[in-house]
């Protein structure tokens, strides 16, 4: 019986080592989602999507509608300035790029 315990330990000490690699990398990710570097509108990325800091910028693209910004777009992520597109970077809010898709309510 000792023994059944102590695999069962055993077994459940190693499943929670294996999976505290994954916590840590969670919460580290929410805790520095606030510090992602800007955009540079000269990225490939941002070239990519034609991306530009003010949405005024971009009046000549056949895609682009008056109104539409980074702030009122789905991808956007206004606690951290962030969007789901470029996830290593934050964005203007005031900004725009041909992914532009109504956020829903």
């Amino acid at each position: 019986m000792a023994n059944q315990s102590r695999r069962d330990f055993m077994r459940h000490s190693l499943l929670g080592l294996a999976a505290l690699p994954l916590g840590i990398g969670v919460l580290s990710k929410t805790a520095f989602a606030q510090d992602l570097p800007r955009l540079d509108p000269e990225s490939p990325d941002a070239q990519a999507l034609n991306y530009v800091e003010s949405a005024s910028d971009a009046s000549d693209h056949p895609a682009y509608e008056e109104g539409e910004t980074c702030a009122n777009c789905m991808f956007f992520q206004p606690d951290t300035e962030g969007c789901q597109l470029f996830p290593n970077n934050s964005v203007e809010p005031g900004g725009w790029c041909q992914s532009w898709t109504e956020r829903a309510g």
